[in-house]
């Protein structure tokens, strides 16, 4: 019977500098993991990355950070190999990868939707891709969209829109890496109480979303908090392999499908 367990186990995680990636990378760290490859985007994320991987290590773990901007194949290629050449094949793969615009269609230019489509749809898709190269049998794999997906809302058209091939991008690489025991999801936080949020939100918009899930009155923000998607990240890569091909929407009741 294969081995669940987080302990013992390398990881890589896109994005995993701060917010939530970093949160997951400790998380992971604390609960047994032996390595975990951390990426970064670019030098303005360093630091962050740099804390975690301290932060990982004082938890017991084998740490390694690496910087790409994973908007190409190539790169998300490079990120994969060197992060197997210094920690090991990972059993787990989190993509916490992604960039929120919120425009009206008329106002997003094709550069617009050039950018959200690399950051959200095809680095995601190359990161399934590698994943599923580089992973270990009875490896899970988890990629980070949104609630939105089970929305009907004005605009956030390109970043929902960039958000939702990725559901199909999971469906297909459960079906076709489950014959090697490895589980594929996806998981979509409600709006969450990060420095990526507010930026695209307006203070009458912040308010609506503080107040629109069903649980909102037992956040300690209103939001969806990254302490609250940090366990269901947990269990999924452990315990609850079976789970696979699916879109999650963790949200606290903020939208359903």
């Amino acid at each position: 019977m294969a081995d669940h367990s987080i302990k013992g186990k390398t990881a890589i995680i896109a994005g995993g500098a701060k917010n939530l990636g970093g949160l997951i990378a400790r998380d992971l760290a604390a609960h047994g993991a032996k390595a975990i490859a951390v990426h970064y985007n670019s030098a303005a994320t360093r630091a962050d990355a740099e804390q975690t991987v301290a932060a990982v290590k004082a938890a017991g773990a084998e740490a390694a950070m690496f910087q790409a901007d994973l908007t190409s194949a190539g790169a998300m290629e490079r990120l994969f190999a060197d992060a197997v050449a210094t920690l090991g094949r990972p059993d787990i793969a989190v993509n916490t990868v992604g960039k929120v615009l919120k425009k009206p269609m008329a106002e997003i230019s094709e550069a617009d939707y050039d950018e959200m489509s690399a950051v959200n749809a095809k680095a995601a898709f190359f990161f399934l891709k590698e994943a599923g190269r580089h992973i270990n049998d009875n490896g899970k794999i988890v990629t980070l969209v949104t609630s939105l997906l089970g929305a009907y809302t004005p605009f956030y058209s390109s970043y929902a829109g960039t958000k939702a091939p990725v559901e199909h991008f999971t469906r297909a690489a459960s079906k076709e890496l489950g014959a090697r025991g490895i589980s594929v999801t996806a998981i979509g936080p409600g709006p969450m109480d990060t420095p990526f949020f507010y930026p695209a939100e307006g203070a009458d918009a912040v308010a609506y979303h503080k107040t629109a899930a069903a649980l909102s009155s037992s956040s300690k923000t209103g939001l969806t908090d990254i302490e609250d998607i940090v366990p269901w990240i947990r269990m999924l890569v452990s315990d609850g392999w079976w789970m696979t091909g699916q879109t999650i929407l963790v949200n606290g009741g903020y939208t359903t499908k």
